[in-house]
């Protein structure tokens, strides 16, 4: 069978499972039956090689195109052939040796558990003594560590997007405009209860009032405003006296989200369990716009890329041992 026919049945398939869990993928999608087109007018058969996907990604526009134009290219590939590698194990999956990594995506600062941990008793301090104020900071920061949401994402829900009976979130017109639904640990329920209880004695209530708000005068009761929050993690971040172990200068609050992505591959990776058949549901929780995006963690991260290191030299071993 000529194997770019199987090919493009592949591509049409993936794109399917990937819009049915809500990704638009228009211009990746007209990218990758470029390339199943590509493979059918070369004749190729058998598993796709590196070879091939290079010369794909070169001869874009008639070859006419730059380095970083061929690399993102690939990126967009990248994903559906660890798909791929499912149906045909000899697929190979070209990394970013052949045209370089694309420039502009900084290693992110990826918080200790101590870390979090003291970022939320520092936050528990913040007066007045009244405890709101403290009791919010502590809550926000807390769940996006547990649950990865985006700042945005947290200080947009409302009081009903908030079920601890059922343990879910609901994340409403999210960065892409998507909603979600965000199962949360049971640990996160009892934290989230005493925060609400705690508002719910100081400022007025209704189903649509926002979840997290503001505790000072004027702002009392009012929408938390991002800016606000950035002022207090600031503050927060100088007492503390963190030294950044990322490209951005200093820890952020968007660094606990990719902390929380990086943690759960981690668990995964530890437990030995295959991640690209999990990648898609971490993809769907976070609310990420592209698969690419939750694999840039398996080799923008150090800690990943050193604990795949470590099973590679452990595999490694075991092969020379296995040939004495």
């Amino acid at each position: 069978m000529n194997a770019a026919v199987g090919l493009r049945t592949r591509v049409q398939e993936f794109l399917r499972e990937q819009r049915n869990l809500g990704y638009r993928l228009v211009s990746c999608g007209r990218e990758l039956l470029n390339f199943a087109s590509f493979v059918e007018d070369s004749k190729h058969f058998g598993a796709v090689t590196v070879e091939l996907t290079s010369q794909w990604a070169r001869e874009a526009h008639g070859g006419n195109v730059s380095i970083e134009t061929s690399a993102r290219r690939l990126v967009n590939l990248r994903p559906f052939l660890r798909w791929l590698q499912q149906f045909e194990a000899a697929t190979e999956v070209p990394d970013d040796s052949i045209f370089g990594s694309l420039p502009g995506r900084k290693t992110p600062h990826i918080y200790r558990a101590d870390e979090v941990l003291a970022l939320m008793q520092e936050a528990g301090k913040l007066g007045p003594s009244d405890g709101l104020r403290a009791a919010t900071y502590a809550t926000l920061f807390g769940l996006i560590s547990a649950t990865g949401l985006r700042i945005g994402e947290a200080l947009g829900l409302t009081d009903i997007d908030v079920d601890l009976v059922a343990g879910v979130l609901t994340v409403r017109g999210a960065k892409f405009g998507k909603s979600r639904l965000v199962p949360v640990h049971p640990s996160v329920i009892a934290p989230l209860a005493a925060y609400r209880a705690t508002r719910m004695k100081q400022v007025p209530n209704a189903p649509q009032s926002l979840f997290f708000v503001g505790s000072r005068g004027i702002h009392r009761g009012k929408p938390l405003g991002d800016r606000q929050v950035h002022r207090i993690f600031k503050q927060l971040r100088t007492q503390l006296g963190w030294v950044d172990r990322g490209g951005h200068g200093q820890p952020r609050i968007h660094d606990l989200r990719h902390s929380f992505a990086v943690k759960r591959l981690t668990l995964w990776h530890e437990q030995d369990l295959d991640l690209n058949q999990r990648m898609l549901a971490l993809s769907t929780y976070m609310g990420h716009a592209r698969i690419s995006h939750t694999y840039w963690y398996l080799t923008g991260v150090p800690e990943l890329m050193a604990l795949a290191g470590a099973r590679f030299e452990c595999f490694a071993c075991a092969g020379e041992f296995d040939h004495e």
